[in-house]
């Protein structure tokens, strides 16, 4: 492909002829003979490379990336230090299974991990592959360390797709059917979202509502405090719709875990990693669960997931839960150089530029009757699609038009929930990008304004 693309249009996309183009059809015609057809894909874009920011697929047009790999490339696509700490540890050990051998890479990322960790409090590790499984090694930890089986999580959640995270999921029937008995013991309380209570209630007392529904209800039914090992929470709902929730809602979550001897287990799979500019969501709350879960931008693409927890809950003997490729040599050397990446310089940015797009959408739901809500933090921000701001009504539909008519232009973005555009971009986004971002979608918000 011409590099003349990198001289004159390095940080801007490049849209050369319709999309897709042939070459990018050829590829999904072999794709779809030879894949699982459970893949989502939002429009038809096949990537040849990426660096930064930027994507270019394989007919030379050239994208901003406002989705990072689904929150993953946290780092931007290709950072260099990223690519050379992984090539470097790639010529010296891929792989000897942290399971049964030691290495330093695995002990190096533990100790960071547990330093950077929500709270003072001595943590310990386990690693895994990807979301879904730090999600299963916190079930699995939460049963075992409480010799309880209940397990509370929230409507709207996402936790993964393996069969036990898949159990603490709530967000659309098509994730759950057909997939059934799922783990037994999970039971489910609404989140709080202010916008749209699902108890009708005022924003003030949303959260008390939805802490109440698991304190009054859940605990003295279904799911008895005695019998209850964990409560499971997203501190940011993700997939749910980018939901930030009250501070309140995480306090008294926390104080009803401690009064009933219930651990506490955050979901930051997607809100980790100074997605919402700070290293942890749960930091915007002074919050410290007793175990939470990372994965997605903890290595700027490279499979890795961990489950981290307080020292004194994570005992279990030799055997109880591992995993063979999980916490790599090579993938710890990517996590090591992201999470270094991301203390110097890429959080800081996070919340410089998160806090530059708000200030520039807070009045899209004054200007456009079919914006319902901006929210978010730092660079983790929902835009709320409704057919009329008064009635609230959602529009799914919009939302679905505005991501495609996006692509077109050369802006790559993702809906959550029903009816949310996300916007997440690589944590090393630049002002400039912001503004073509920012102009592009006003211009398909105009576009796809309802009659």
């Amino acid at each position: 492909m011409d590099n003349a693309l990198d001289r004159v249009y390095p940080d801007l996309p490049v849209i050369d002829g319709p999309l897709p183009g042939p070459r990018a059809r050829a590829i999904i015609e072999r794709d779809g003979r030879v894949v699982s057809p459970s893949y989502t894909r939002a429009y038809p874009l096949v990537v040849e490379r990426g660096a930064g920011a930027m994507v270019d697929d394989v007919d030379g047009n050239r994208f901003l990336d406002f989705s990072a790999g689904i929150a993953v490339v946290s780092t931007g696509h290709c950072h260099p230090r990223v690519v050379k700490a992984i090539q470097e540890q790639a010529a010296r050990l891929i792989h000897m299974s942290g399971t049964d051998f030691y290495y330093e890479e695995m002990v190096a990322l533990a100790e960071k991990l547990a330093a950077i960790a929500p709270g003072d409090v001595a943590r310990r590790v386990s690693f895994g592959n990807s979301g879904a499984e730090a999600m299963e090694g916190a079930i699995k930890l939460a049963r075992w360390a409480t010799k309880r089986d209940k397990i509370i999580a929230f409507y709207g959640s996402f936790h993964g797709r393996t069969l036990g995270a898949l159990s603490l999921t709530a967000r659309k029937a098509v994730q759950r059917a057909g997939f059934g008995p799922l783990l037994p013991g999970v039971v489910h309380a609404p989140y709080p979202n202010c916008y749209r209570c699902p108890f009708g209630q005022k924003p003030a007392n949303c959260a008390v509502e939805c802490v109440g529904f698991i304190e009054n209800t859940l605990l003295k039914t279904v799911a008895p405090a005695e019998e209850t090992a964990a409560i499971v929470v997203e501190p940011v709902q993700g997939e749910g719709g980018y939901i930030v929730p009250p501070r309140m809602f995480l306090d008294e979550l926390a104080r009803v875990a401690r009064q009933n001897g219930i651990l506490l287990i955050f979901d930051e799979v997607q809100s980790g990693m100074g997605r919402t500019g700070r290293m942890w969501a749960a930091d915007h709350f002074d919050a410290v669960p007793d175990i939470f879960a990372v994965a997605k931008g903890i290595a700027s693409g490279m499979p890795l997931g961990a489950t981290v927890a307080r020292a004194g809950l994570m005992t279990w003997p030799p055997g109880a839960h591992a995993s063979t490729f999980g916490g790599n040599p090579v993938a710890c050397a990517a996590a090591l150089t992201t999470i270094a990446l991301l203390e110097e310089e890429l959080i800081a940015n996070a919340a410089q530029m998160g806090a530059f797009l708000m200030d520039h959408m807070h009045e899209w739901p004054r200007r456009f009757a079919h914006v319902g809500e901006v929210r978010g933090l730092g660079l983790m921000i929902g835009i709320e699609m409704v057919r009329n701001r008064e009635t609230r009504e959602k529009a799914p539909e919009l939302r679905d038009r505005i991501v495609q008519l996006a692509f077109k232009r050369g802006l790559l973005v993702l809906g959550a929930g029903d009816n949310t555009l996300r916007l997440c971009p690589p944590l090393v986004i630049s002002r400039e990008q912001c503004a073509f971002a920012l102009e592009t979608l006003e211009e398909c918000l105009t576009a796809a304004r309802p009659e």
